[in-house]
């Protein structure tokens, strides 16, 4: 005599699900370092190419890269400023990069 299952497919889904929440965080805490990582490149960019110091955008990014950068401030005092620029903004960035990744991976596997 032939049985309705209905009901099988739902435990699939609660399978998958534990894992949703996980994936979720890591996501944002990967998305927070390559955007905190993206600002100092950017500042870095500007910087470099001479943007017009002036301008509302290069004063916004020069802000938060600066923000972004407090701790990592004349750590390298370099005669070219483009360099000692490169060395304290890079650093951060390269930090965040590895640190959102980092945790990002082992908040995934949890």
């Amino acid at each position: 005599m032939p049985t309705n299952n209905s009901y099988d497919g739902y435990g699939t889904y609660d399978r998958n699900r534990s894992g949703v929440g996980a994936n979720r965080a890591a996501l944002i805490i990967h998305t927070i370092g390559d955007v905190a990582a993206g600002f100092l490149g950017l500042w870095i960019l500007l910087y470099l190419l001479e943007a017009n110091q002036g301008n509302v955008f290069v004063e916004f990014v020069h802000g938060v890269a600066d923000w972004l950068a407090a701790w990592s401030q004349d750590i390298f005092t370099m005669d070219s400023e483009g360099v000692r620029v490169f060395l304290n903004y890079g650093l951060p960035a390269g930090l965040y990069l590895l640190l959102g990744h980092g945790i990002a991976a082992r908040v995934r596997r949890v």
